[in-house]
């Protein structure tokens, strides 16, 4: 007697894992011609069988995705067999990318990038750019005007360890050499690594700090750009004006051009969560994220270039007017692929 309970459970067990299978069964039965005719036309275009694909299957193919998505989340909310639900999300998955995954190539999407996408999205954040640079004008006198009231400031807005040498009331001839005859010098090299990588850090975090209303990159901006006033300042206190403009223009133009974009990035996200005008604040903000992020591609090669430019160029070029040529050559590039291109390949309209 004692038996009858545990046989009761085990045969209610086993009844209930019967009606689980039949009703995967019958499930399986009412669906599958549509899961089978998914696969056999994303199995063909997998394997580039197109021409064996006629002009229903393709017409068909999203309506059998969402079909079978359905499917998948039907089998999820019954519990159904664990060989069922396995075999619906591998098809799901690989329908996804055939209706919903990217239609070109990599060199067909830098070719789009490259032939208008990138200039133009530069372009429709022209107004936050504007506030960008006025920022960064601005931060660059208050650096000088600080350390002219107070040298002190000097070590406040330059970190230590990137002056090394480059301090007040070094003389001229120490900051001069800093600047010629460094061609393959380490302490040099450890500068120039060290202020592109605080310049980097600044670009992204311009960007990445941007949903914050515009506010964090306002102040990055203006904050990085008083160490630009505070060098300028130390090395025009010594009659060598003309001689660090040189040597900062050969990679600054392009670096400090991608700090201006990414500040531009950040402050357009930024003004379209503050105000996004007719449309709803998820629909602004996703629509300047994805004209930001298009930007911020392009800014990371920027930095790279940069990067080569500070590495490389700035040593090897050892006199003061072709550091200027190589630098405003730079600048008349970008300025002109921004603002005087204008070609964007048909089809590749963004928002």
């Amino acid at each position: 007697m004692a038996l009858l309970p545990s046989m009761r459970k085990a045969a209610a067990t086993e009844a209930a894992i019967e009606a689980a299978a039949l009703r995967s069964d019958r499930f399986r039965q009412q669906r599958e011609p549509d899961w089978k005719r998914l696969e056999l036309i994303v199995t063909r275009m997998e394997k580039g069988r197109l021409r064996r694909l006629s002009d229903a299957d393709l017409l068909e193919l999203p309506v059998l995705y969402r079909t079978v998505a359905s499917s998948l989340s039907v089998a999820r909310e019954t519990s159904l067999d664990a060989a069922t639900l396995g075999y619906l999300e591998n098809l799901v998955q690989r329908a996804w990318f055939l209706v919903y995954g990217p239609r070109t190539t990599l060199l067909a999407w830098l070719g789009r990038f490259f032939g208008g996408e990138w200039s133009r999205a530069v372009r429709a954040i022209a107004p936050e750019l504007l506030v960008a640079l006025t920022l960064m004008v601005a931060g660059t006198v208050i650096g000088w005007l600080l350390c002219a009231q107070d040298p002190d400031w000097y070590f406040s807005l330059f970190p230590a360890e990137l002056a090394g040498e480059r301090v007040p009331g070094a003389s001229r001839e120490i900051l001069r050499e800093g600047l010629f005859g460094n061609d393959g010098q380490p302490g040099l090299s450890v500068f120039a690594a060290s202020l592109f990588s605080h310049n980097a850090g600044i670009a992204i975090m311009c960007f990445a700090l941007g949903f914050a209303f515009g506010i964090p990159p306002l102040l990055l901006l203006v904050q990085n750009t008083t160490m630009l006033g505070a060098i300028l300042w130390l090395y025009a206190g010594q009659g060598l004006t003309y001689d660090i403009a040189g040597w900062l223009s050969v990679h600054g133009t392009t670096e400090l051009f991608a700090i201006l974009l990414a500040g531009g990035a950040g402050l357009h996200v930024g003004r379209s969560m503050a105000f996004p005008g007719d449309q709803s604040l998820l629909e602004a903000t996703a629509a300047a994220g994805q004209r930001s992020a298009v930007v911020m591609a392009g800014v990371v090669l920027m930095l790279l270039i940069a990067g080569l430019l500070e590495g490389f160029a700035r040593q090897l070029i050892d006199n003061t007017e072709t550091r200027l040529a190589v630098g405003g050559a730079m600048l008349a590039f970008w300025l002109g692929y921004f603002f005087l291109l204008r070609r964007i390949p048909a089809g590749s309209e963004t928002a």
